[in-house]
């Protein structure tokens, strides 16, 4: 863990490695042909309370293929909404 502002809710606090595409994903014939090992290990530094709503809103299968990027995420309304509410959270 490293300290930090968080991409998602723009909070100074501790924070936690996302894999872009979750790591349950990556014995997955569709991802080990389309995507390098260095792809796959890619992720983000996000904040635990972010970190645990992306999850809730998503599942594996939903984020690689879908918000496997940081701008992904941030474009999502709801995880955007999500995240809004997070940044009013006290840390």
């Amino acid at each position: 863990n490293k300290i930090g502002v968080c991409p998602c809710c723009k909070r100074q606090t501790r924070l936690t490695f996302h894999h872009l595409i979750p790591k349950k994903m990556h014995r997955r014939n569709y991802f080990k042909k389309h995507y390098t090992k260095t792809e796959l290990q890619s992720g983000i530094y996000i904040c635990r309370q972010c970190h645990s709503g992306v999850h809730r809103f998503y599942d594996e299968m939903a984020l690689a293929k879908h918000y496997n990027s940081l701008q992904h995420l941030l474009d999502d309304s709801q995880l955007a909404a999500f995240f809004q509410w997070v940044s009013k959270q006290r840390v």
